[in-house]
């Protein structure tokens, strides 16, 4: 018979970009909205990615469809049902609010569509699913501020954490530290992107200025051994996305990724999709490649529950899931 996938954790996938091309196509006709392809092969094909710039301008032309709702719930839920296929037990999710605002929903729908959706995804796949919206870097601090408020107004609804995506050249952290400090102010986890396409300046910024519990990426923090080690002694998690980084061209080769450098400094490094449906990837092929690069899936396991945001009730369930695997409680800086 065959075995089941051992139990994984994802704190980093976009779940607009996690939505695959047929589920796609048919939010856009649901919508009457047009993609760029009409077909799941031409879609497909337009996902062959040159660089990160390329990826920004395919994730702005194709994720517009997404609309409703309906949309926000419907992708969380599919999204959990492919990760739980692959041993997913939690998900930390983002989505951009402020986006589908601008394609027309109000704030609250947008919310209340992704926790609904959150909630009925663990009725029906039993993955515990959390939300952590996202700032666009290219929007105003008003949008930025906007976000944080809903974001804190729906924490007892699954919401986390605030993160911020989008592109880093050009768009430092500091300007949005109002917006993280009304976020901490509620309860709630900051988990920027930093440290992808740019130096160790983005990463000490998103540190420094919005007090990062956690790093999305944070690969170049390679570049300064006494910022790999300082994120080692405050335990402070990068969630890291093999796949994408060799996509996006962040890195040019998964031989030469920094994960095993970075693991080697005592940074805690939980393993992840980002934009699973863009990058031809799943969570199971993600902990294959960090395999590869000499992290057990122990290992990715115990740093993702270290770097998680959840409640400590649900840490301990997650825990039970790693007993159960056999391997027993011991610390993830001994993995």
């Amino acid at each position: 018979m065959p075995t089941s996938p051992s139990p994984k954790i994802e704190l980093h996938v976009h779940l607009e970009g996690a939505v695959r091309a047929a589920d796609l196509l048919e939010i856009a006709a649901r919508n009457r909205l047009t993609l760029p392809a009409t077909t799941v092969a031409e879609l497909t094909d337009l996902y062959r990615f040159r660089d990160f710039d390329h990826f920004i301008e395919l994730w702005m032309m194709t994720t517009h469809v997404i609309r409703t709702e309906a949309d926000f719930r419907q992708i969380v839920v599919a999204y959990a049902r492919e990760a739980a296929s692959h041993g997913a037990v939690y998900i930390e999710g983002i989505f951009t609010p402020a986006e589908r605002v601008l394609g027309g929903a109000s704030w609250d729908e947008v919310f209340a569509g992704f926790c609904d959706g959150a909630a009925e995804a663990r009725e029906v796949t039993g993955v515990e699913v959390r939300l952590t919206p996202d700032i666009p870097r290219v929007f105003a601090l008003d949008a930025a501020l906007e976000t944080a408020r809903y974001a804190v107004k729906y924490r007892d609804r699954g919401v986390v954490g605030l993160g911020l995506g989008g592109p880093e050249t050009g768009f430092p952290p500091g300007p949005f530290a109002p917006a993280f400090r009304a976020a901490r102010d509620g309860g709630l986890g900051s988990v920027p992107h930093a440290g992808e396409t740019e130096g160790i300046e983005s990463v000490r910024g998103a540190l420094d200025a919005l007090g990062a519990d956690r790093i999305r990426h944070g690969i170049r923090a390679v570049d300064d051994r006494a910022l790999l080690e300082e994120m080692a002694a405050r335990g402070v998690v990068c969630d890291v996305c093999p796949v994408s980084n060799l996509r996006t061209r962040a890195v040019d080769d998964l031989a030469n990724h920094p994960l095993p450098r970075m693991r080697a400094a005592g940074v805690q490094c939980s393993i992840s999709t980002d934009d699973p449906a863009m990058f031809d990837t799943d969570l199971g092929r993600e902990y294959e490649v960090a395999a590869h690069l000499g992290m057990s899936g122990e290992a990715a396991f115990r740093a993702g529950l270290a770097g998680a945001l959840c409640d400590e009730a649900t840490k301990a369930r997650l825990d039970a899931f790693a007993a159960a695997e056999g391997w027993g409680h011991a610390p993830a800086g001994e993995l």
